[in-house]
């Protein structure tokens, strides 16, 4: 039905251009338009010699997903299962459920994958040229895009999306899914609430930022968050959210906003509890100079562990310039971070937490000290039995710190 298909959606589009008519993904007169050529188009076909179309409804739903959504990718897009689709060429459509990875039968042509490329950039205000060959944007789905196109790929672009859970909100969805105790996520809720600076670490598609997104859920109603990302990825509920992204420069080189940017200006918009989606780079100084300054935050950043996390974000103030140095940037992060929790995902395609450490405040020889509150050295993560080496935020609210680590239920003052 594919030929049937590809006739009915030029015949659309040429009604679209001549009649000058929107068709936004959703509206109900796109569906009675469609409709109405499918209709059109199986008549014509049973009197003549143009391919049949076997199922009207089925045809119905492809052509709307090639005038309306992302063609042949809308199914996937559509489908909660799926949580990443990445296009390597015409015949290789991959998906991944589960972290696993699956070659779908899906053929997009060359042709269409283009244009494809140029509908999902229509709605982010970002640009994929020869001078800009990569492009990282959010989907209007809240999916990130991320595609690259040749001489810089092979031969075609190179499109990925991923998506994002958004049935997880708090940390009491990650314990339903097994990527954390009922124990672990009450410390770390409380750790939140009394407001912790937190790392989150972890390799690419660890859950990262769903963890980031579950760790803020619990935070006190009545604050205000600022979030900073290169691209919109997260998606938080809280009643005072303010969430910036990044800007790519204009074709003249001019316009641009950087990380670095974004962590300055979000200090001047009264944050009670500063986030910034990944560091990658110099803007690690200015998120570092913020915290030190009592404002709690929180970010991820790439790591092998829990302490290449702590060693990682020590080396990336110093891409800001010759006058930062180790003296500065290492005490820094050993008394402004206060808990680092570290991702991974199991060969099955399972993502869970696999250590939660907690700086002391110490450095020895260079080296960040810290302490083990939870680990998975059993297979199942487990409270070590460390308490918190720092304990004044915790106090300050009434609570006993170590207790969450005996208990499932911390007590509150006043509760």
């Amino acid at each position: 039905m594919t030929a049937a298909v590809t006739n009915i959606t030029e015949r659309v589009r040429e009604r679209v251009r001549r009649d000058g008519i929107e068709l936004a993904p959703g509206a109900p007169h796109a569906t009675v338009l469609v409709r109405e050529e499918v209709r059109a188009y199986a008549e014509s076909a049973l009197a003549g010699d143009l391919p049949l179309v076997v199922d009207e409804a089925r045809a119905v739903e492809e052509v709307l997903a090639r005038v309306t959504g992302f063609g042949a990718l809308q199914p996937y897009l559509d489908d909660p299962e799926i949580e990443e689709i990445w296009v390597n060429a015409p015949t290789r459509v991959f998906i991944a459920r589960n972290g696993v990875a699956e070659l779908t039968p899906t053929l997009i042509p060359a042709e269409e994958l283009r244009d494809l490329v140029d509908r999902m950039l229509q709605s982010t205000g970002r640009r994929l040229d020869v001078s800009s060959p990569f492009v990282d944007a959010s989907l209007p789905d809240g999916s990130r895009l991320h595609v690259v196109i040749p001489d810089i790929s092979r031969k075609y672009p190179a499109v990925n999306i991923r998506k994002f859970a958004r049935r997880i909100r708090d940390l009491d969805a990650l314990v339903g899914r097994e990527s954390l105790t009922a124990q672990a996520a009450t410390f770390l809720r409380t750790a939140v609430r009394v407001g912790a600076n937190v790392l989150v670490s972890g390799a690419t598609h660890t859950g990262k930022t769903t963890m980031v997104g579950a760790l803020l859920g619990a935070a006190p109603a009545q604050e205000r968050i600022v979030t900073v990302e290169e691209t919109f990825e997260l998606d938080l509920v809280a009643r005072d959210v303010v969430a910036m992204q990044c800007r790519q420069s204009s074709l003249e080189g001019t316009g641009e906003i950087t990380l670095r940017r974004l962590v300055k200006e979000a200090l001047r918009m009264r944050p009670d509890r500063l986030v910034v989606g990944e560091v990658r780079e110099a803007e690690a100084l200015e998120l570092l100079i913020a915290l030190n300054s009592g404002l709690p935050g929180m970010c991820t950043i790439h790591a092998n562990s829990a302490r290449d996390a702590l060693v990682k974000l020590s080396t990336l103030p110093l891409l800001a310039g010759r006058n930062i140095d180790a003296g500065f940037v290492v005490p820094t992060i050993a008394s402004a971070i206060d808990l680092v929790v570290h991702l991974e995902m199991t060969p099955g395609g399972r993502r869970r937490v696999r250590e939660i450490i907690a700086p002391t405040g110490a450095v020895h020889g260079g080296t960040i000290e810290a302490s083990v509150l939870f680990d998975r050295g059993g297979g199942e993560l487990a409270a070590t039995g460390a308490p918190p080496p720092r304990t004044e935020k915790y106090l300050r609210h009434g609570l006993d710190p170590a207790a969450g680590l005996r208990t499932a239920d911390p007590v509150w003052a006043g509760q």
